[in-house]
């Protein structure tokens, strides 16, 4: 299974897979961060669609066309504002995952790319995100086997290497 899941650091808007996966404000129409550069990224037509949407719900996901993106989709999800771990930060975070991976086997998606959902301007601590990730992608890939693929695409070192490192200790992955 752990060939099924990849960490990289990079540019999501860059990624070659069928659908990656838009940390996206509630309007869905764009914004800072991950959402600016993939609206940049995938051109007006994207906006378009996403004013036919009327917004999306915190934890939920919907999904589009990709346009002008190497991906051929774009999963939509509104993760958490941080605001000190008791107004259901973490479970609202799983959800953006387990709704997005839910999304993507419902569109028969094979490879799908997820920057660190909220830890951008939405300040969810990265080690606490990175495990609520890693878990709720461990868990999808174990009972499903339609996505072949999972990345995770780190915008700087220290959130790639929080994430490599949890996906080292939750799928227990052994330095040689």
């Amino acid at each position: 299974m752990l060939d099924r899941i990849e960490v990289i650091q990079g540019d999501i808007t860059k990624q070659k897979v069928d659908a990656i996966v838009n940390a996206a404000n509630n309007t869905l129409l764009g914004g800072g961060g991950v959402d600016g550069a993939i609206h940049r990224a995938a051109g007006p037509e994207l906006l378009q669609e996403c004013k036919k949407l009327n917004g999306c719900a915190t934890g939920q996901a919907k999904i589009t066309s990709g346009y002008k993106l190497p991906a051929r989709w774009v999963i939509h999800t509104v993760g958490p504002v941080w605001r000190g771990g008791g107004s259901q930060e973490d479970q609202l975070l799983a959800s953006c995952y387990r709704n997005s991976l839910a999304l993507a086997e419902r569109q028969n998606i094979k490879t799908i790319a997820f920057p660190s959902i909220s830890t951008g301007v939405y300040r969810f601590p990265v080690e606490r995100a990175a495990k609520i990730a890693i878990a709720e992608i461990k868990e999808f890939l174990q009972r499903n086997h339609s996505v072949e693929k999972v990345i995770m695409v780190c915008f700087d070192r220290q959130t790639y290497n929080c994430y490599r490192n949890t996906v080292k200790e939750l799928f227990e992955v052994r330095e040689k």
